[in-house]
Formats: C-alpha cells, structure tokens, sequence
C-alpha cells in the first residue's frame, strides 16, 4: 500500500438457523451482550463481551464449515472449557498446550460453528 492505512474493528460472521436459539447460547451461556439488532423479523445481530465481538446472521440454510470460522483469545482457557462442558456445548478438541506458547481447545456452538480458543501461556 502506499498510503498508511489504520484497520479498525473486525469481527466474525456466525451464520445461524434460528437466530433466538444462537443469541440465547452467546447471551445466556457464554454471557456476550446484545449490541445491535437488525430486521422484523431479527434477522442480524451484533454481540460483545469486553474486547469480543461476534455478529449472528440468519442463514435458515447454513451448513457448518469443517473448521474453526473465528478465534478468541481469553485469560483462563480452563475454566471457559470447563464452561463449555457444562453447557452442553461439543468440544471438537480437548484442550492442550501447544509447542507455540498456546492452551487451546475448540469447540462448536449449536449450529456446528467452530470457535478455536486459546491462552498465551509462553513467549
């Protein structure tokens, strides 16, 4: 580029098939907050929890992807696993150190999307 550039926020696109059941998940399970909602019926949502932003689209449709479609990087990967557990959520990958300095594990929300989570454990 020639000119310097400043990127902003960016946020991953979850696509859903019952926009209620996904936001119940992330608000009531996951404790995210409802931001911005879009449309009659709601078909578009925006929610966060501190620095994570995570937008729903209704996709009556939507077939999950066979990997994870966003990373979150937390404080205490443990004990949002265990969370995870206790909601019912599957794991697709227990969680583990990695060689790279990262806890991690993966774990898919009710439509099937995959969310890779991890803690900076080294440098």
């Amino acid at each position: 580029m020639q000119q310097h550039v400043r990127f902003g926020r960016i946020a991953a696109v979850l696509p859903v098939k019952d926009i209620q059941l996904a936001k119940a998940f992330y608000v009531d399970g996951l404790n995210f907050d409802v931001v911005f909602e879009n449309g009659d019926p709601v078909g578009f949502v925006i929610l966060k929890r501190e620095a994570a932003e995570l937008h729903l689209t209704l996709q009556p449709q939507h077939k999950a992807a066979t990997f994870p479609i966003a990373h979150l990087l937390v404080d205490d990967a443990n004990a949002l696993y265990s969370h995870c557990q206790a909601l019912g959520a599957r794991i697709v990958k227990g969680i583990q150190d990695k060689d790279y300095g990262i806890r991690a594990f993966v774990f898919a929300d009710l439509d099937g999307n995959r969310i890779d989570v991890g803690q900076i454990i080294g440098e």
